[in-house]
């Protein structure tokens, strides 16, 4: 397997008055225009495309992946709501020295990166979001997809959610060796272009990095994502103000399309952006696409001395 560089910095920040902390991996320009990455459920602070790693260096971006809480370097906790999560960014944009920001959100990242804009609507110059989670509850849901077995699975996890993130942490620790191959093997029964995209070794490696570091020392935060997504996030989409790119793949067989344009239809200034042909994990080879139509909204709404 291919290596795969390391993020520039990487470490952690106290939240919530020092009692927890968030870990996070920096790529990129140390002094260039800050992009918050949440990864997706699972995943950690390294789900960054090489090719989005490599574009942020070239372009002066600050491409800064954060670890949610019980993977990785995150201590583990439990939001009650999606709308919880700014509270712990917050201190982690103070001590990076970050003032205003793009936020990315993929998969189970995309309500996270709504709820930043919501709480941080004079900081957040925009959103982009891939193949986001939908609300399950409340007015702006809408059925369908991954979430209807997350629903389902909801009282389960409530009470072995942990036990279960511990219980993957110890095998992640000693499962280098197979890693690899179990990654091959869930693209072989995979849609044709997640497939494809994991047939490419420099995407196997990020994953297996990302895998490897983020999830060995804790895995409960995929149980927490399937807990909050539940439950009614605490705001309503429709009052994200800020600019939203929205790419969906019109084959995702775990984040339907129609979510994608469920969602775009509720945020008052959104753009859908649809991916022919592409399915879920396989939309990740549009990162670079992403980074540059952030850059240029932010060129429209902040526009260069």
């Amino acid at each position: 397997m291919m290596g795969i560089d390391r993020p520039k910095i990487e470490g952690s920040v106290g939240v919530d008055g020092g009692r927890r902390r968030i870990g996070f991996a920096e790529f990129g320009s140390a002094t260039g225009r800050a992009v918050i990455w949440l990864h997706g459920t699972p995943g950690a602070r390294r789900q960054v495309p090489t090719e989005a790693r490599q574009f942020a260096a070239d372009n002066h971006i600050r491409l800064i992946g954060l670890d949610r809480p019980g993977v990785g370097s995150s201590t583990a906790h439990r939001y009650q709501r999606v709308i919880d999560f700014p509270a712990d960014l917050g201190p982690v944009l103070e001590a990076l020295g970050i003032d205003e920001f793009s936020v990315v959100g993929l998969s189970g990242g995309g309500p996270y990166a709504l709820a930043t804009a919501y709480a941080f609507p004079t900081r957040v110059v925009d959103v982009g979001i891939l193949g986001g989670v939908a609300p399950t509850v409340g007015p702006d849901a809408i059925t369908g997809g991954a979430m209807t077995y997350g629903s389902l699975a909801a009282p389960l996890v409530r009470v072995a959610g942990a036990p279960l993130g511990q219980a993957i942490s110890s095998f992640l620790s000693i499962a280098r060796p197979v890693a690899d191959p179990a990654i091959r093997l869930y693209g072989r029964f995979s849609p044709s272009a997640d497939r494809e995209l994991l047939a490419r070794p420099e995407f196997r490696a990020m994953f297996l990095d990302d895998l490897l570091h983020g999830g060995r020392r804790r895995m409960e935060a995929p149980f927490t994502d399937i807990l909050v997504f539940a439950r009614d996030w605490g705001f309503r989409v429709g009052d994200v103000t800020a600019p939203v790119r929205w790419w969906h793949g019109d084959h995702d067989h775990i984040i339907p399309f129609d979510h994608g344009r469920h969602m775009v239809s509720l945020l008052p200034d959104a753009k859908l952006l649809a991916l022919p042909g592409e399915s879920h994990l396989s939309t990740l080879g549009s990162s670079v696409d992403i980074l540059t139509e952030l850059l240029s909204v932010w060129d429209t709404q902040r526009p260069p001395a």
